[in-house]
Formats: C-alpha cells, sequence, structure tokens
C-alpha cells in the first residue's frame, strides 16, 4: 500500500470516528437539579438544555429556561413535550414507571448519583460528561474542578477552634428541619472548617426548640431563601430558644445561596471558599 493511500484511508478512518461521535452526543436535554443543570452548562453545553427543574437557577441563561417540576415533583407529559433525546435526573427521583414510559418513548434517561466528597464531585462531573458523549470534556473539567478544590483547601482560613455549625433548612416556620451526618450540608461545613452541630442522627429531621439548644452552635447556617422565609435575620433572632445559642447571643447568623452550597461539582471550590470566609 502506498503511503498516499494509506493516510486517506487514516483521515477518512478520523473523519468518521469523529462524526459517530458527534452522532452519539445528546443534542436535546431535560436537566433536573441544580448541580446537573450547572455541570452541563460547565461543559459547554448549555444551549441544548431545553427545560430543567424548578431549583435550576444559576446561572441567569439557565434560570430563564422552561421548568418541567414543581417542588420536586414531575410531569412525564410535560417532559416529552420538548421532544429530548437525554434525561439526566438525580438517582431516586424517577420512579420504576417513569423510567419505563420514557425508555417506551424511545428517550433515554440516565440517573446521576452525587456523592458528597471532592472525589465524588469528579465522578459526578464525569458521569453527566459521559452521559452526554463528551468524556474528554468531562477529564477536563474534572481535573480543573480538582485542581482549584486542592488550591482551596490549602488557603482556608484557620480560627482558633473549630466552629459548632447548625444548618436549619426552612419554607417558613411551618416547615424547618435540620441536616444531620451524612448529609451535604454536613459534607460542605466540614471541607470549609467547621462541625456539624448534629451528630445524633443522619440526613434531615423535623426543626425543635429543644434539639436547637441542645446542640448549641457558635454559628446558625441557612439558605438565603429560607432565611427570608422567616422574615429576615432579626425575625429568627426573636424565635423561641434561639436566644439561648451561642448564635443567638452573638447573632451569628450565616446564609448562602442554596444550589452554590449543595452544588457538589464544579462550583465546589467556590462552597468551599465562601463558606469558609463566612464561618471564619
Amino acid at each position: 500500500m502506498s503511503i498516499k493511500k494509506y493516510y486517506i484511508i487514516l483521515v477518512t478512518l478520523s473523519f468518521s470516528l469523529i462524526l459517530q461521535q458527534a452522532a452519539a452526543q445528546a443534542k436535546r436535554i431535560i436537566t433536573l437539579s441544580s448541580a446537573i443543570s450547572e455541570t452541563v452548562n460547565a461543559l459547554g453545553y448549555g444551549k441544548c438544555i431545553l427545560a430543567t427543574d424548578v431549583t435550576s437557577v444559576s446561572p441567569e441563561e439557565i434560570n430563564r429556561l422552561p421548568k418541567v417540576s414543581r417542588n420536586r415533583s414531575f410531569s412525564v407529559e410535560s417532559i416529552t413535550a420538548f421532544r429530548p433525546d437525554l434525561i439526566l435526573v438525580p438517582e431516586g427521583d424517577f420512579s420504576k414507571e417513569n423510567l419505563y414510559q420514557f425508555k417506551s418513548l424511545g428517550i433515554r434517561v440516565v440517573s446521576i448519583r452525587q456523592e458528597f466528597s471532592v472525589e465524588g464531585a469528579m465522578k459526578f462531573i464525569r458521569q453527566i460528561a459521559a452521559a452526554i458523549g463528551d468524556k474528554n470534556r468531562g477529564e477536563q473539567l474534572a481535573q480543573k474542578t480538582e485542581n482549584s478544590v486542592n488550591s482551596t483547601l490549602n488557603q482556608l482560613k484557620k480560627g482558633n477552634k473549630t466552629p459548632k455549625i447548625l444548618f436549619i433548612y426552612a419554607r417558613g416556620v411551618g416547615t424547618m428541619n435540620v441536616a444531620g451526618k451524612g448529609s451535604s450540608i454536613d459534607a460542605i461545613i466540614k471541607l470549609a472548617g467547621g462541625k456539624n452541630a448534629i451528630q445524633e442522627f443522619s440526613d434531615f429531621k423535623p426543626y425543635t426548640t429543644e434539639a436547637l439548644i441542645k446542640s448549641n452552635p457558635d454559628i446558625i447556617l441557612m439558605f438565603d431563601f429560607g432565611l427570608s422565609s422567616l422574615g429576615g435575620r432579626e425575625a429568627f433572632l426573636d424565635l423561641p430558644g434561639v436566644a439561648y445559642t451561642n448564635a443567638g447571643k452573638n447573632k451569628r447568623i450565616v446564609e448562602m445561596n442554596g444550589p452554590l452550597l449543595i452544588n457538589f461539582s464544579n462550583r465546589l471550590p467556590e462552597a468551599i471558599k465562601t463558606l469558609n470566609n463566612r464561618i471564619l
């Protein structure tokens, strides 16, 4: 075989592989969590997102997209109306019936598992990139994020003691829960240099005045929308029991953007640095 023919075959095969990869890449995507939406956008596929869930509010171009969920409840009809070729959803959010419905319609659904650790954040990015069909960009973003996390951790402020932090999730006084061990909040508090005030249970449990006083946190952490739902900082300080805690006495109420705080993906370095700056 002549060198000329060899190169023609090589170029043809390379071009064929490029076309196959392009065909395999998702072009019409539905994203059903803030972290998933932000990661798809960071990978450079924001323009392929047709619609999102109600938690996907950042960046602004994602917030402007149509929403296909209400209070974490999804409508199969509203999703299929967009004719997606890929749905990215947190693991466990779709029922078996939902998965069967989408499969019967020829729509690919990929359930994404999120682990609340630095290593888990890198896995999360790579999972999403693989689902889209662009592992190369996934690897690039994961490496960039990991390097940024390591740099951030090396530059964190350190205090004389580790602050004890209680996270309260609120949607008005009638809906208040506190974060225990194993939650995303527990993980981000540790990474930022704090200690979760609740160690007696895992995940989230309803808030009580007794539990607040018993845990006696140095700082109370809330999502910004949660604090607003309670009437703001001064109104929260007037709630029963708050004044008996170190956080209440010193008025150490910290609010943070919700999607950022629980991102555990490409914005993890920003979340760690922001929380560290506010608690130390």
